[in-house]
Formats: C-alpha cells, structure tokens, sequence
C-alpha cells in the first residue's frame, strides 16, 4: 500500500524522466514526464480506458442489446473482505457469474457471457464490494441452432422492451452460491477471522453469521441500455467512463488541504443513492485511509470474463453467434481475424507548442524511466522522504529479527571504523589486477 502512495507521489514528476520537446518555431524547450502506470493512480485512468473499451469493443456485436448487472455483497461482508481480498473477491466474481448463468439458461434458454469489473467502494469511500456486468441480452440457443433475445414472459409489466431476466430468482440464485462459497472458504481454513470477527473461529457463531446472511435481502439489480436509441458502442462508451474510475474522481472535490477534504456523494434509500449530491468533509488523514481501503493487491484480477467471452471458449463462441445472426440477416462490421482480444495501438498524438501555438514539437532527448526498485530505495535521493523513513525502518526491523536487535547501528560503526583504519590508495599506476604483473597492459589507467 505504502510503495502504490510512492508512486503516486511521484507520477508525472522530474523523478521518472521523460521526454524533451523542442519547438521549430519559437525554440521554446519544454519536457513530458513519464507516469507511474499503477492501476490505483487517477492521472493514469487515460490509458486504462481506453484498454478497457478497445478490449469490450471486440466483444460487442451488432443489433444485440447489452445489459450492465450489478452484484452487491452484504455490508459484513464487504468488512470481512479487507482482510480477505483474493477470496472474497474470487467469491463475489463466481457466485455472480453463476447466478448469471443458471437464471440465463432457465429463463431464456441461450449461452450467456459477460465481462466483470470489481468495485470495492460507494460514494463515501467505505468497504462496499460490487462487480459490474456487462452481458448481453441474447446469444445463441442451448436447445437449437438459431439465435435466441431475451424475452419477458407474458405475466411481466414491461412497457421500456428491456428485459434479461426475472429480477427475484437472480438475487435468489446469487445470495445462495455466495453462502455455499462462503462456508466452503470456512471450512477449508482460508479465511481469516481476527479483531471484530475473531468470535466467527468458532463454529456455532460462524452458523449464526450465515443464517443472518440467509434471512437477509441481497442487492443485485438489472440495468438496460441508458436510452432506448443507445448503439452497442454508445453503451460501452458509457460503461468504460464509469467501470474504469477510481474510488473518486477530481471532479467530485470540492476542496482540500492538510487538514480538511470536502467532496461530493449521493445519498438515498434508493439503490446507487439519489441523484442529489451532498458534500462530506473528512479528516485529511481519514479520506487518505479511506481511499487506501481500494488498493488491491496486484495479483488480484479485477476484470474477468466469464462463459462464452472466457479466454477459453471466445474465438468459437462469437464465431457461433455471428454466424446465428447471419442467418437472421445481421451481418457484423467488426470482425476480428481470431476472435481474441487484443490490444490496438494508440498512435502517439502531436503535442502543440504552448507558447506559440506551433501545431508540433521535435523531440530532442529522452531520460529514460529507472526502476522501481531503485527509486523507491530509501538511499535514493528522489525517494519520498516519508517512504524512505519507512522503508529504512522496515529494513532495521528485518536485520533485528535475522541477526539480533541493534545489529544495523552495529554494522554502521563497523564501516566507519574500518574506512577510518583503511590504508590510503595507491597511485594509480600501482593499481593492476591480482596475478598479474603491474608492467602489462592489464594495469589500471586510473580508480
């Protein structure tokens, strides 16, 4: 967590290198900074973007209408799971997924797909765990070679046309794998219960905390497309503005200092709060905590992809659909050669001059980005200082417990000392490699 604030801090700052720009017109110099790259990090949210559409692009097919499914755990669970991320998250990502499969396959009778993205936060920043879903709203039959829509039964008020499937059963469905998963986590022994859930380690409380979880209603909800004109592409435009944010954006604050951030949230009953926003205003140090609460760890997948979009079945399932649609008479425009996703790549755009308005800069240097390792090493002077201070503490506690309290104040005198004591370096012309004779062409020209 502390090493992702490091690098933050140093996003877009003289410390990464960059690149330096020259205009012909004015002669004015002037330098582009590398960024940080950290998946946390707000500045760099430009790239991720447009990852994210590009890979949700080749999944889009035309006249198919896609749904965005929202799966919401409990709010003991999103507590339990900032000390369980990797799996909670693999819990909430499988139980939504089946549920999304199994209601699917009941109510509408086609091979579903859908691609996730884990939300950790709400609009005040605390542990609320939520994937989004993007799924389609046909595909083909599991019962025939045709190409099978979503279809509201006759029973179902539905006067938008939109409709996956029946709202109840897939809350239902999700709550019950959720729980199974749960328990099986439990008894396997790869949860961990300690502080406010220290009392669950005993069986008997653990079943009363899953029978609380049975008895309660679960949030899941179905969202069609923003209006009834929205294209396949203007509803993943839509999703990637929102799926590929952070816990908050730049715009929602309205002021900061050392002591003090106000921002703006949603409040209501209503599911996602109301649309009137509020501010809150935090302590400094509590809206920093709260927003660490987001910080995965890095091998946890936040975007997954599941069904007939799964790494393993995509090339011949959208092959099956396109063909499905073909013999209704839609022919898809963005076929790709292999079905897979791949990454496009993003032309570099010119850079006008600021001062003179020339429509472009000439590249004329370039520091190239240094490790990681290397600058967030406390002895490195573009460290952060407060990072530095840790990491050394850090490394003296280390040295404590492998070789004995002190050891590191210990190992500092020693190098004084023997620097103090050490003989004084020869000319340079006695300086030559051991075994060989100081009068050949081996001999050290200069230390």
């Amino acid at each position: 967590m502390q090493s992702t604030l490091a690098k933050l801090s140093l996003c877009r700052t003289r410390a990464l290198g960059g690149k330096q720009y020259q205009c012909d017109g004015c002669g004015d110099e002037s330098e582009v900074y590398h960024s940080c790259g950290d998946r946390n990090c707000p500045q760099c949210s430009g790239r991720k973007r447009y990852d994210f559409a590009a890979r949700a692009e080749q999944l889009i097919l035309d006249k198919v209408t896609y749904y965005q499914v929202v799966f919401t755990l409990p709010s003991n669970l999103s507590e339990l799971a900032l000390a369980n991320r990797e799996p909670i998250a693999d819990l909430l990502f499988a139980s939504a997924w089946k549920s999304l499969r199994k209601t699917i396959r009941g109510q509408q009778d086609y091979d579903p797909a859908s691609m996730m993205v884990l939300h950790t936060w709400n609009q005040r920043l605390d542990s609320h765990w939520h994937v989004h879903a993007l799924v389609p709203g046909a595909g083909p039959s599991l019962s025939s070679d045709d190409w099978k829509e979503a279809e509201a039964p006759p029973e179902t008020a539905n006067s938008d046309g939109y409709y996956l499937v029946k709202a109840e059963a897939l809350r239902e469905s999700f709550r019950k794998f959720a729980i199974a998963h749960l328990k099986r986590l439990y008894k396997k022994g790869e949860l961990k219960l300690s502080g406010k859930f220290a009392p669950l380690q005993d069986p008997q409380v653990f079943k009363e905390f899953c029978d609380k979880l049975e008895s309660v209603d679960w949030v899941s909800f179905i969202q069609p497309p923003p209006t009834k004109s929205s294209s396949a592409e203007q509803v993943v435009r839509y999703l990637t503005r929102y799926l590929t944010g952070g816990p908050i954006s730049d715009s929602r604050i309205t002021a900061a200092d050392s002591k003090q951030v106000t921002f703006l949230a949603r409040e209501g009953v209503r599911t996602g709060g109301e649309r009137e926003q509020v501010p809150v205003t935090l302590q400094t140090t509590e809206f920093i905590r709260r927003w660490c609460l987001h910080i995965q760890p890095e091998q946890l997948t936040k975007t997954r992809y599941f069904g007939g979009w799964s790494n393993n079945k995509r090339t011949k399932y959208l092959d099956r659909c396109r063909r499905s649609l073909e013999a209704i008479g839609v022919t898809h425009h963005r076929e790709s050669e292999d079905g897979s996703i791949g990454e496009r790549c993003e032309e570099e755009s010119t850079i006008p001059c600021s001062k003179c308005d020339h429509p472009s800069l000439r590249l004329i240097g370039e520091i190239p980005k240094p490790s990681w390792d290397k600058l967030l090493n406390h002895l490195h002077d573009d460290c952060p200082d407060w990072y530095a201070e840790s990491d050394y503490k850090e490394l003296c506690e280390y040295l404590d417990r492998e070789y004995g309290i002190g050891y590191e104040d210990w190992y500092a005198e020693c190098a004084v000392e023997s620097a103090m004591k050490r003989p004084p370096v020869p000319p340079a012309e006695q300086l030559y490699f051991a075994g060989m004779c100081p009068n050949t062409d081996f001999m050290l020209e200069s230390f």
